[in-house]
């Protein structure tokens, strides 16, 4: 049974594993490194196109390193623990809070969007598997792939569906009403691939661990709500701002009460990742604006083939420079391509940033998310979800 992590929520690393060695930091300077030479080329040879993919894909970035400072000063703040316990004390057992978290991770995403659900239920489905004694991993890989799958829905669930949706200038209400039985069908697939993996240890639980939670009302809760407060009255880009200066206030303020050190806030934002991706879907979203080969590849395809196309580009250069790759002119099965770009990266953690903020965030409470381990159940994860929605927008559209 897993155990509970020290005070604050993570466990200690061995001092051998320094900041060098750490795979995600030399996957951002390896994306920096990439990145940045192609940035400053595309806005040399192409200035007015660079400032349009700038336009359009910095929003969830700026989004991402908010979220995760904030995710970080709650954490410290003990609200994950506290939400966690509340949680667990609801559920009568494993499977029962599985269906609950499961549910809670689809709505939110939905409502909200799939990086801010990544961010902030991930810690708390953890703690709740913790507090009930049963196995967290279910819980732990849960929160990924469902907030990936759940993200079809509106909008502004994914940032893919905003891209997509702006080259063929279709109403919310009207995505809604098509995407509605395919959302479903991707949630149940999810579902039910992950509750068959682990079909033994869900069905283990332990008594609950009645330890109380110590919150600390500060600016951990005061970020989180107004972060959240964000995303639903604002637009996408206003939510970002709103999340990343509420998420350095809360940061400065940990770092003067010494709650913090910049080492941790550095180790969790993890800059490079972030300026690193920004950069290359930066290019790629230059590349689709002078380059019509994308355009001509879908013209005609099905909307099996369109759906894979999109899966398997995300998995290549991630989702949001896949969408700007993919989506420059209007795609002839633009719903299809969605459940690509949206159910696809579950394949990979390189597939969506939802994927590399679900790594970082699980550090903050010690929880070993494994990228191979990600691939091995996405393989299954992804035909099952894919084939599942694309059949239930046969009957829809």
């Amino acid at each position: 049974m897993p155990a509970e992590p020290p005070a604050g929520g993570r466990r200690a690393e061995p001092a051998a594993e320094g900041r060098r060695a750490d795979p995600l930091r030399r996957a951002g300077w390896a994306a920096l490194a990439l990145g940045v030479p192609g940035l400053i080329a595309a806005a040399v040879l192409a200035p007015h196109r660079t400032a349009g993919a700038v336009s359009q894909d910095w929003p969830p970035f700026v989004l991402v390193t908010g979220l995760l400072a904030l995710g970080l000063v709650a954490r410290d703040d003990g609200l994950f623990d506290a939400a966690g316990t509340v949680m667990a004390g609801l559920a009568r057992g494993g499977r029962s809070l599985f269906v609950a978290s499961a549910v809670l991770v689809a709505v939110v995403t939905a409502v909200l969007n799939l990086d801010t659900s990544v961010a902030f239920l991930t810690p708390v489905l953890v703690v709740a598997a913790r507090r009930r004694q049963t196995d967290e991993a279910p819980f732990l890989y849960l929160a990924v792939f469902m907030a990936n799958g759940a993200s079809l829905l509106l909008p502004g669930s994914n940032l893919t569906n905003l891209i997509v949706l702006g080259s063929v200038h279709h109403s919310g209400g009207a995505f809604a009403s098509v995407m509605a039985l395919p959302w479903v069908a991707a949630i149940v697939a999810v579902s039910a691939v992950l509750a068959v993996a682990w079909r033994r240890t869900l069905g283990r639980a332990g008594e609950r661990v009645h330890e109380p939670a110590r919150v600390r009302v500060g600016p951990g809760l005061a970020g989180v709500g107004a972060a959240v407060t964000a995303m639903l009255v604002l637009s996408p880009a206003g939510g970002a701002v709103v999340a990343v200066v509420a998420g350095a206030a809360a940061a400065a303020w940990s770092l003067a009460r010494r709650r913090l050190d910049l080492a941790q806030l550095d180790e969790t934002v993890n800059l490079p990742m972030v300026v690193g991706l920004f950069s290359v879907a930066v290019c790629l979203g230059t590349l689709g604006r002078v380059w019509s080969g994308p355009s001509h590849l879908l013209a005609h395809a099905s909307s099996v083939v369109t759906a894979i196309v999109g899966a398997g580009a995300s998995v290549v250069v991630n989702n949001l420079p896949a969408a700007s790759l993919l989506a420059a002119r209007p795609p002839a099965e633009a719903h299809a391509l969605l459940v690509g770009l949206d159910l696809g990266p579950n394949l990979a953690v390189t597939g969506a940033l939802s994927a590399l903020l679900w790594l970082q965030v699980s550090r903050t409470v010690g929880a070993k998310a494994s990228p191979w381990r990600y691939s091995a159940l996405g393989a299954v994860v992804v035909p099952v979800s894919m084939t599942l929605s694309l059949l239930a927008l046969t009957v829809t559209r």
